[in-house]
């Protein structure tokens, strides 16, 4: 699946949403309904200023005394008096209100963090386990963005929004309850003209999920952008492409731009026209409001009170565009994070997977085609059988199949037609970690990790013993590197293991390969990008790591491929010779015989 064809179809569809978000809110409910539960009297404390003004305006303006019973006892608070107990009563609760509003944030950024890293953790892990194809199909941007800024965007703003939604809901209730105790025909009015504002708001939907789909994709070439040129830095140097790296970036940021302005275009006017709605609801009040202290059916006091809880929920209502902007683009980010959990790797286990344990007799190449594309061929009705123990050299034409052919020995992709059986046994009856085990590969370009140089060995098997690690760097013909280098094998690598040479690089790979020591080994063309010297010294790694195992060398070299005990002639993707150097040598107006004399006889004299 390309990544950027996001459709993102089920974001409106909030309750399924949340049926598939429970699983990760579900660990952390206690505090999320700890955080709600003090959200409910952080939103209702909205009311309580609102409240204050009627006795503030009915007693402290008016001069009156505030004269009531309770218990059985008669009190009297006088005007003065009253003066100070109501601001000090406001700070007190407008202190209160701030703790609560503490804690809320608290536990809202602690739960949604907690969420968040959940969700990542089991996106990546599922990343880590995606086939091959999947990482040809998509760029590293677009993957960046999809599997970590959208889960960051969905999970980490879902449980704020809920609480926020539900703390304007009861600070909405509290002030709605205020308005009532004032004045219940003006309550009407006002509530009236409050649903009147939310009607707009289903209309801007669409746009926006059409605009976050088109941002993550902008935002993902950007990311690739900046990949390339980190990568590609020595070639963007030598090829002069800083403009075109520069174009490309600035193209993509206005891209960006013109999709957020379009946005704008298309959903700004609903802040504006709700200001407008809200405003001729207050409009609408005050000239009823001020008949009805006219007609003595309300006091000045209870007016104030009503119009300040009123301009109190209003307010948010008035920036409701940009507050529902958000929330609809963390339902649409949502809706990307579980397309990405459906997605399924190609690859998989079968449903009773055998443990594969060595080789004991043969790998058998039955039939087998592949293609990457519908109706494009790579490998073609192929049959090849290996013995154990045996090195078969693949040779032929660029783009005929050779990297492919032994890719599909590990299962980075599975065959389209046909089969490869280790045993007779089909390699998609093991386990594919049982399969990777027995499998030790070196490529041409091989990728170091961040970290030591002792790390980057043990990953070819973790519980290695200090011995055995050893032997592996002696077979490698590694200690060399390591003894000129300062910290020795524990040496940081740079990213990539760009700090050390291409001959060290692959020497590194090696031992790694040697130290698991697995029954198969794949050699990618592991010398083709070397000097003489460099090849030298890597063939000699090479020739320790394939004693006594099963050999696949894909080469250009014409040192490795005399090594072997067959080879293998691949041309657009079918096996046209396979026999030794002297057989092959003797076929006339053979494809090897023509390969060796256009480009091994050269190497040969040159030695």
């Amino acid at each position: 699946m390309k990544l950027s064809a996001t459709t993102a179809q089920n974001s409106f569809k909030y309750s399924w949403l949340l049926s598939r978000i429970w699983p990760y809110i579900k660990p952390y409910w206690f505090r999320i309904l700890l955080g709600f539960l003090v959200a409910i009297p952080l939103g209702l404390l909205d009311g309580v200023t609102a409240f204050a003004l009627k006795p503030y305006m009915d007693y402290v303006v008016g001069g009156k005394a505030l004269e009531f019973e309770l218990l059985g006892h008669s009190f009297c608070i006088s005007s003065v008096k009253m003066a100070f107990i109501l601001p000090i009563g406001v700070v007190l609760f407008a202190a209160f209100q701030g703790v609560l509003r503490y804690l809320n944030g608290y536990l809202s950024t602690w739960t949604s963090q907690r969420i968040t890293n959940d969700v990542k953790f089991d996106l990546f892990e599922r990343l880590i386990n995606m086939h091959p194809q999947f990482f040809d199909e998509n760029s590293s941007g677009i993957i960046i963005s999809r599997y970590m800024n959208d889960p960051q965007t969905a999970s980490a703003g879902i449980v704020d929004q809920i609480k926020t939604i539900t703390t304007s809901i009861f600070g909405a209730l509290g002030l709605i309850a205020v308005m009532l105790y004032s004045s219940w025909k003006l309550a009407i009015i006002g509530v009236f003209v409050l649903f009147i504002a939310f009607l707009p708001v289903a209309l801007i939907r669409k746009r926006i999920k059409n605009a976050s789909n088109k941002n993550m994709v902008i935002g993902g070439n950007i990311t690739t952008n900046i990949n390339e040129t980190y990568a590609g830095n020595k070639v963007m140097a030598a090829y002069e492409l800083q403009e075109r790296q520069n174009k490309y970036f600035r193209e993509q940021t206005w891209s960006a731009f013109n999709v957020n302005m379009s946005l704008y275009k298309r959903s700004g006017w609903m802040s504006p026209i709700m200001y407008i709605i809200a405003s001729l609801g207050i409009a609408t009040v005050l000239g009823f409001g001020t008949y009805l202290i006219n007609t003595g059916e309300m006091t000045a006091g209870s007016f104030a009170s009503f119009v300040t809880s009123l301009l109190l929920l209003y307010k948010p209502v008035k920036t409701l565009g940009n507050t529902l902007t958000t929330i609809q683009n963390l339902f649409v980010a949502l809706g990307r994070v579980f397309e990405l959990f459906d997605l399924k790797a190609e690859i998989n286990d079968s449903v009773n997977p055998i443990n594969l344990e060595g080789v004991n007799s043969c790998i058998e190449f039955k039939n087998v085609g592949f293609e990457y594309a519908p109706e494009q061929p790579v490998l073609k009705n192929l049959n090849i059988r290996i013995a154990k123990n045996e090195a078969l050299a693949i040779v032929g034409n660029s783009g005929g199949g050779k990297s492919t052919l032994v890719n599909l020995i590990p299962r980075f992709y599975d065959v389209k037609t046909g089969s490869i059986t280790i045993d007779g046994v089909d390699i998609r009856e093991f386990s594919l970690k049982s399969l990777r085990q027995n499998i030790s590969m070196v490529f041409q370009d091989n990728f170091l990790f961040s970290g030591t140089i002792e790390e980057n060995i043990r990953m070819g098997k973790p519980n290695a013993t200090d011995e055995e690690l050893q032997k592996a760097i002696e077979a490698a013909h590694l200690e060399d590197v390591i003894s000129e280098l300062p910290d020795g094998i524990n040496t940081m690598l740079g990213e990539r293991g760009l700090t050390l040479s291409g001959g060290q690089r692959q020497r590194v790979a090696i031992a790694r390969a040697m130290l698991r020591n697995a029954p198969i080994v794949i050699l990618d063309e592991a010398t083709s990008a070397l000097d003489n010297q460099s090849e030298a010294i890597v063939q000699k790694a090479m020739d320790n790591l394939m004693k006594d195992r099963t050999v696949f060398i894909i080469a250009h070299r014409l040192s490795t491929i005399k090594n072997a005990d067959r080879i293998a002639v691949i041309n657009e993707g079918e096996l046209v010779e396979l026999g030794t150097h002297d057989e092959l040598m003797n076929i006339e107006n053979g494809h090897y015989k023509s390969l060796y004399e256009m480009q091994f006889k050269k190497q040969e004299v040159t030695v």
